[in-house]
């Protein structure tokens, strides 16, 4: 593989099925409104097989997971709880197990997509390239 296709900087553009999937997560009430239609930033650095996720959000907080493809790390979900995943490459997608819902990220067409799954709520991500 050894694509850098990941890296980049990518702004949030659109979503679908933000409410459902929060509802479905858990997430505090306060944080769901912090995230709705939220100009989030992603930051990926991609080396090999390493990735550095960093997520920009609007008032200066950022979350960082830091991980390597196949094997387990460290992670916090956007809850802010924190759990241990592998992560893993599967026709070019990068594919995760959160503790409530099922993760994917791929770009597409010069967009960063990802899509969260929880219990048949399908919550969908999409951020134009910025850097």
């Amino acid at each position: 593989q050894g694509n850098m296709a990941f890296s980049g900087k990518y702004e949030f553009e659109s979503d679908e099925n933000y409410d459902d999937f929060v509802k479905k997560i858990g997430l505090p009430s306060d944080k769901v409104e912090m995230g709705r239609n939220c100009k989030i930033v992603t930051e990926v650095v991609q080396n090999g097989n390493n990735f550095t996720w960093t997520q920009h959000f609007p008032g200066g907080r950022t979350m960082t997971n830091s991980f390597t493809i196949d094997k387990e790390a460290d992670m916090e979900t956007m809850g802010g709880k924190k759990f241990k995943a592998t992560v893993k490459m599967e026709d070019g997608k990068i594919v995760a197990d959160f503790p409530n819902y099922h993760h994917t990220a791929e770009i597409c067409g010069g967009k960063l997509v990802e899509i969260s799954v929880c219990a048949g709520v399908v919550y969908k991500r999409t951020s134009k390239r910025i850097a």
